[in-house]
């Protein structure tokens, strides 16, 4: 049944937010801290990993680099674009109303606690290609291998961050159901060319989703989102 990846993902990303609630009362702060420290570590190195794995390639036993110029422009572009369009705040609010909502007003860390989980699991090839299976072929397994890695990273971000962390679960169910949704119309844009290019600022914005864990706020990776975009529509341009 199209669709049922994404439940399954959302489902994940409850439970593993529901773990890390009950267990993370029970864990001293430092504790907390170090966790939070090692799922930024992780994220930096799986944002290296993806961005070195489409940037390099052996050619006559040389390794070269590629993509440099796309990777550039793409996140200048989108990152200009976002900034202009706000997403950041717009997250932000959005975060605002699903804390009063749902009764949590005294939660001072909850709307970057919400905004960095969702940011963490909502970027990325996974997400959008696993959506594309799902709504086209009722192939969900990338999205059920993506859902056993979110409820690990949910639940150890909850322990550390709060339980706005739990609510990730809404932005991953309102964009992985859009894009299965939607399937058809945009598997012809999803060429290899485009989803490396994807894969590859996705990355990017993973890597700096893993500093901003280890070093505080330094980037708006809200406002640089439509650099996936405009990574995507690099491979349609005329060589």
């Amino acid at each position: 049944m199209p669709g049922m990846g994404t439940l399954i993902n959302v489902g994940a990303i409850i439970a593993g937010g529901l773990a890390g609630t009950l267990f993370g009362k029970r864990i001293e702060e430092r504790y907390r801290e170090i966790v939070l420290m090692a799922i930024g570590i992780a994220s930096v190195f799986l944002g290296i990993a993806g961005a070195m794995e489409k940037m390099l390639q052996v050619e006559d036993g040389k390794l070269v680099s590629g993509g440099s110029m796309m990777m550039i422009i793409s996140l200048v572009l989108g990152s200009l674009i976002g900034e202009y369009l706000n997403i950041e705040l717009h997250m932000e609010e959005f975060g605002e109303w699903l804390k009063r909502r749902s009764g949590n007003e005294g939660d001072v860390g909850f709307i970057h606690a919400f905004v960095t989980a969702s940011l963490t699991v909502c970027i990325g090839a996974m997400a959008i290609v696993g959506s594309v299976r799902d709504g086209i072929y009722g192939d969900y397994s990338i999205l059920a291998a993506k859902a056993v890695m979110d409820m690990l990273i949910i639940m150890a971000m909850t322990a550390s961050m709060g339980k706005g962390c739990i609510f990730a679960a809404v932005p991953v169910g309102m964009f992985q159901g859009a894009v299965t949704l939607v399937a058809r119309l945009i598997e012809p844009l999803l060429t290899e060319s485009a989803l490396d290019n994807l894969s590859l600022v996705g990355s990017v914005l993973i890597f700096c989703v893993g500093v901003n864990l280890i070093r505080g706020k330094m980037f708006k990776v809200a406002n640089m989102l439509p650099s996936i975009v405009v990574a995507a529509a690099w491979a349609f341009l005329p060589r």
